[in-house]
Protein backbone atom coordinates (compact mmCIF):
# COMPACT_ATOMS: atom_id res chain seq x y z
CA UNK A 1 0.00 0.00 0.00
CA UNK A 2 1.38 3.43 -0.93
CA UNK A 3 1.97 6.09 1.70
CA UNK A 4 -0.71 8.29 0.13
CA UNK A 5 -3.32 5.52 0.27
CA UNK A 6 -2.30 4.71 3.84
CA UNK A 7 -2.71 8.33 4.95
CA UNK A 8 -6.05 8.53 3.14
CA UNK A 9 -7.33 5.53 5.08
CA UNK A 10 -6.06 7.06 8.32
CA UNK A 11 -7.99 10.25 7.56
CA UNK A 12 -11.14 8.18 6.97
CA UNK A 13 -10.64 6.26 10.23
CA UNK A 14 -10.03 9.48 12.18
CA UNK A 15 -13.10 11.10 10.58
CA UNK A 16 -15.20 8.12 11.65
CA UNK A 17 -13.76 8.36 15.17
CA UNK A 18 -14.44 12.09 15.36
CA UNK A 19 -18.00 11.59 14.14
CA UNK A 20 -18.88 8.87 16.65
CA UNK A 21 -17.30 10.91 19.45
CA UNK A 22 -19.79 13.66 18.60
CA UNK A 23 -22.71 11.24 18.43
CA UNK A 24 -22.06 8.63 21.12
CA UNK A 25 -18.43 8.69 22.27
CA UNK A 26 -15.96 5.82 21.94
CA UNK A 27 -14.14 7.00 18.82
CA UNK A 28 -10.80 5.67 20.11
CA UNK A 29 -12.18 2.16 19.73
CA UNK A 30 -12.29 2.85 15.99
CA UNK A 31 -9.08 4.82 15.46
CA UNK A 32 -6.64 2.76 17.53
CA UNK A 33 -7.41 -0.65 15.97
CA UNK A 34 -7.51 1.03 12.54
CA UNK A 35 -3.96 2.31 13.01
CA UNK A 36 -2.81 -1.12 14.09
CA UNK A 37 -4.50 -2.68 11.07
CA UNK A 38 -2.67 -0.25 8.79
CA UNK A 39 0.67 -1.39 10.15
CA UNK A 40 1.39 1.34 12.70
CA UNK A 41 3.24 -0.16 15.71
CA UNK A 42 1.15 -0.25 18.86
CA UNK A 43 3.28 2.17 20.90
CA UNK A 44 3.44 4.63 18.00
CA UNK A 45 -0.30 4.29 17.37
CA UNK A 46 -1.09 5.03 21.01
CA UNK A 47 1.20 8.08 21.25
CA UNK A 48 0.16 9.40 17.84
CA UNK A 49 -3.55 9.08 18.60
CA UNK A 50 -3.16 10.94 21.89
CA UNK A 51 -1.33 13.86 20.25
CA UNK A 52 -3.62 14.00 17.20
CA UNK A 53 -6.91 13.92 19.11
CA UNK A 54 -6.01 16.42 21.85
CA UNK A 55 -7.10 19.51 19.85
CA UNK A 56 -10.53 17.94 19.52
CA UNK A 57 -10.66 17.60 23.30
CA UNK A 58 -10.03 21.34 23.57
CA UNK A 59 -13.05 22.03 21.40
CA UNK A 60 -15.22 19.73 23.51
CA UNK A 61 -14.07 21.45 26.68
CA UNK A 62 -14.86 24.92 25.37
CA UNK A 63 -18.48 23.91 24.96
CA UNK A 64 -18.70 23.07 28.66
CA UNK A 65 -16.79 25.99 30.17
CA UNK A 66 -19.98 27.52 31.54
CA UNK A 67 -20.73 24.36 33.52
CA UNK A 68 -17.49 24.71 35.49
CA UNK A 69 -18.41 28.08 36.99
CA UNK A 70 -20.40 26.44 39.75
CA UNK A 71 -17.74 23.81 40.39
CA UNK A 72 -14.57 25.90 40.51
CA UNK A 73 -13.19 24.09 43.58
CA UNK A 74 -13.55 20.75 41.82
CA UNK A 75 -12.03 21.98 38.57
CA UNK A 76 -9.01 23.56 40.25
CA UNK A 77 -8.28 20.72 42.65
CA UNK A 78 -8.90 17.91 40.16
CA UNK A 79 -6.52 19.51 37.65
CA UNK A 80 -3.48 18.60 39.78
CA UNK A 81 -4.05 14.81 40.04
CA UNK A 82 -5.20 14.75 36.41
CA UNK A 83 -1.99 16.42 35.23
CA UNK A 84 0.21 14.33 37.51
CA UNK A 85 -1.56 11.10 36.59
CA UNK A 86 -1.37 11.85 32.88
CA UNK A 87 2.35 12.51 33.15
CA UNK A 88 3.01 9.32 35.12
CA UNK A 89 0.90 7.22 32.75
CA UNK A 90 2.73 8.60 29.72
CA UNK A 91 6.12 7.96 31.33
CA UNK A 92 5.06 4.40 32.18
CA UNK A 93 4.15 3.89 28.53
CA UNK A 94 7.55 5.16 27.40
CA UNK A 95 9.38 2.65 29.60
CA UNK A 96 7.12 -0.26 28.60
CA UNK A 97 8.97 -2.61 26.20
CA UNK A 98 7.24 -2.75 22.80
CA UNK A 99 6.65 -6.51 23.05
CA UNK A 100 5.09 -6.10 26.50
CA UNK A 101 2.75 -3.38 25.24
CA UNK A 102 1.86 -5.51 22.22
CA UNK A 103 0.79 -8.23 24.65
CA UNK A 104 -1.34 -5.75 26.62
CA UNK A 105 -3.05 -4.18 23.61
CA UNK A 106 -5.80 -6.82 23.10
CA UNK A 107 -6.76 -6.61 26.77
CA UNK A 108 -6.70 -2.79 26.73
CA UNK A 109 -9.01 -2.73 23.71
CA UNK A 110 -11.35 -5.35 25.19
CA UNK A 111 -11.34 -3.59 28.55
CA UNK A 112 -12.18 -0.24 26.98
CA UNK A 113 -14.96 -1.91 24.97
CA UNK A 114 -16.35 -3.43 28.16
CA UNK A 115 -16.39 0.01 29.80
CA UNK A 116 -18.25 1.41 26.82
CA UNK A 117 -20.66 -1.53 26.91
CA UNK A 118 -21.63 -1.00 30.55
CA UNK A 119 -21.75 2.80 30.37
CA UNK A 120 -25.53 3.19 30.08
CA UNK A 121 -26.62 0.48 32.55
CA UNK A 122 -23.97 1.71 34.97
CA UNK A 123 -25.25 5.28 34.80
CA UNK A 124 -28.85 4.08 35.30
CA UNK A 125 -27.77 2.10 38.36
CA UNK A 126 -25.87 5.08 39.72
CA UNK A 127 -28.86 7.38 39.31
CA UNK A 128 -30.99 4.93 41.30
CA UNK A 129 -28.52 4.07 44.06
CA UNK A 130 -26.48 7.24 44.51
CA UNK A 131 -27.12 9.69 47.33
CA UNK A 132 -28.95 11.95 44.88
CA UNK A 133 -31.10 9.09 43.59
CA UNK A 134 -32.12 8.04 47.11
CA UNK A 135 -32.95 11.65 47.97
CA UNK A 136 -35.15 11.94 44.90
CA UNK A 137 -37.11 8.83 45.98
CA UNK A 138 -37.57 10.32 49.44
CA UNK A 139 -38.77 13.62 48.02
CA UNK A 140 -35.88 15.58 49.52
CA UNK A 141 -33.35 17.86 47.87
CA UNK A 142 -29.77 16.55 48.11
CA UNK A 143 -26.96 19.03 48.77
CA UNK A 144 -24.99 20.15 45.74
CA UNK A 145 -21.61 18.35 45.99
CA UNK A 146 -20.01 21.00 43.78
CA UNK A 147 -20.32 23.48 46.65
CA UNK A 148 -17.85 21.43 48.71
CA UNK A 149 -14.21 20.72 47.75
CA UNK A 150 -13.43 17.17 46.59
CA UNK A 151 -12.32 14.72 49.25
CA UNK A 152 -8.88 13.15 49.42
CA UNK A 153 -10.31 9.86 48.15
CA UNK A 154 -11.88 11.64 45.16
CA UNK A 155 -8.52 13.21 44.28
CA UNK A 156 -6.75 9.86 44.67
CA UNK A 157 -9.29 8.26 42.34
CA UNK A 158 -8.79 11.06 39.82
CA UNK A 159 -5.04 10.46 39.94
CA UNK A 160 -5.54 6.75 39.23
CA UNK A 161 -7.82 7.55 36.29
CA UNK A 162 -5.19 10.02 35.07
CA UNK A 163 -2.49 7.33 35.14
CA UNK A 164 -4.68 5.02 33.07
CA UNK A 165 -5.56 7.88 30.73
CA UNK A 166 -1.93 8.80 30.16
CA UNK A 167 -1.06 5.17 29.48
CA UNK A 168 -3.93 4.26 27.14
CA UNK A 169 -6.98 6.43 27.71
CA UNK A 170 -9.99 4.79 26.07
CA UNK A 171 -12.85 4.59 28.56
CA UNK A 172 -11.70 7.20 31.09
CA UNK A 173 -14.89 9.17 30.58
CA UNK A 174 -17.15 6.49 32.06
CA UNK A 175 -14.73 6.06 34.99
CA UNK A 176 -15.00 9.75 35.84
CA UNK A 177 -18.77 9.96 35.27
CA UNK A 178 -19.35 6.93 37.49
CA UNK A 179 -17.34 8.50 40.30
CA UNK A 180 -19.25 11.79 40.04
CA UNK A 181 -22.52 9.86 40.24
CA UNK A 182 -21.47 8.12 43.44
CA UNK A 183 -20.47 11.50 44.89
CA UNK A 184 -23.97 12.89 44.44
CA UNK A 185 -23.73 14.87 41.20
CA UNK A 186 -27.00 14.91 39.25
CA UNK A 187 -26.47 17.61 36.61
CA UNK A 188 -25.19 15.64 33.62
CA UNK A 189 -23.88 18.78 31.94
CA UNK A 190 -21.77 19.67 34.96
CA UNK A 191 -20.62 16.05 35.20
CA UNK A 192 -19.61 16.13 31.53
CA UNK A 193 -17.84 19.44 32.05
CA UNK A 194 -15.75 18.06 34.91
CA UNK A 195 -15.14 14.86 32.93
CA UNK A 196 -13.95 16.80 29.87
CA UNK A 197 -11.77 19.04 32.03
CA UNK A 198 -10.13 16.07 33.72
CA UNK A 199 -9.59 14.35 30.38
CA UNK A 200 -8.18 17.53 28.86
CA UNK A 201 -5.61 17.89 31.66
CA UNK A 202 -4.67 14.22 31.51
CA UNK A 203 -4.30 14.15 27.73
CA UNK A 204 -2.39 17.44 27.72
CA UNK A 205 0.39 15.97 29.85
CA UNK A 206 0.41 12.74 27.88
CA UNK A 207 0.44 14.55 24.52
CA UNK A 208 3.23 16.91 25.66
CA UNK A 209 5.29 13.94 26.87
CA UNK A 210 4.78 11.98 23.66
CA UNK A 211 5.59 15.02 21.51
CA UNK A 212 9.16 14.99 22.78
CA UNK A 213 9.49 11.21 22.95
CA UNK A 214 10.18 10.49 19.28
CA UNK A 215 7.27 8.02 19.20
CA UNK A 216 4.81 10.24 17.32
CA UNK A 217 4.38 9.61 13.60
CA UNK A 218 3.76 13.23 12.59
CA UNK A 219 2.36 12.65 9.08
CA UNK A 220 -0.11 10.22 10.61
CA UNK A 221 -0.87 12.62 13.49
CA UNK A 222 -1.60 15.51 11.13
CA UNK A 223 -3.77 13.31 8.91
CA UNK A 224 -5.68 12.11 11.97
CA UNK A 225 -6.14 15.66 13.27
CA UNK A 226 -7.61 16.71 9.92
CA UNK A 227 -9.91 13.70 9.73
CA UNK A 228 -11.06 14.04 13.35
CA UNK A 229 -11.88 17.72 12.86
CA UNK A 230 -13.95 17.02 9.74
CA UNK A 231 -15.65 14.00 11.30
CA UNK A 232 -16.37 15.84 14.54
CA UNK A 233 -18.04 18.70 12.68
CA UNK A 234 -20.03 16.36 10.48
CA UNK A 235 -20.99 14.20 13.44
CA UNK A 236 -22.23 17.19 15.40
CA UNK A 237 -24.46 18.15 12.47
CA UNK A 238 -25.84 14.61 12.19
CA UNK A 239 -26.07 13.88 15.91
CA UNK A 240 -29.80 14.54 16.08
CA UNK A 241 -30.57 12.51 12.95
CA UNK A 242 -28.71 9.32 13.81
CA UNK A 243 -29.94 6.84 16.40
CA UNK A 244 -27.22 6.77 19.03
CA UNK A 245 -28.05 3.20 20.04
CA UNK A 246 -27.14 1.90 16.59
CA UNK A 247 -23.88 3.84 16.67
CA UNK A 248 -23.10 2.39 20.11
CA UNK A 249 -23.85 -1.11 18.87
CA UNK A 250 -21.49 -0.62 15.93
CA UNK A 251 -18.70 0.65 18.21
CA UNK A 252 -19.13 -2.29 20.61
CA UNK A 253 -19.08 -4.75 17.70
CA UNK A 254 -15.94 -3.20 16.22
CA UNK A 255 -14.23 -3.00 19.61
CA UNK A 256 -14.96 -6.64 20.46
CA UNK A 257 -13.97 -7.83 17.00
CA UNK A 258 -10.75 -5.81 17.11
CA UNK A 259 -9.82 -7.05 20.57
CA UNK A 260 -10.48 -10.69 19.67
CA UNK A 261 -8.59 -10.32 16.39
CA UNK A 262 -5.62 -8.76 18.19
CA UNK A 263 -5.70 -11.50 20.82
CA UNK A 264 -5.81 -14.31 18.22
CA UNK A 265 -3.04 -12.60 16.23
CA UNK A 266 -0.95 -12.35 19.39
CA UNK A 267 -1.48 -16.02 20.28
CA UNK A 268 -0.49 -17.07 16.78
Amino acid sequence: MSDVARLALIVVAAAAGGAVNSIAGGGTLLTFPALLGLGVPALTANATSTVALWPGAVGSMLGYMGELRGARAWAVRCAIPSLAGGLLGALLLLVTPPDRFDALVPWLVLGATALFLVQRPAMRWLREHSQAGRAAKDGTTPPDPALLPPSASALAYQFAVGVYGGYFGAGIGILMLAARGFMGFTNIHRMNGLKNWGGLCTNFMAAATFTFSGLVDWPVALAMALGAAVGGYGGSRLAQRVKQERVRQAIITIGLASGIWLLIDRLN
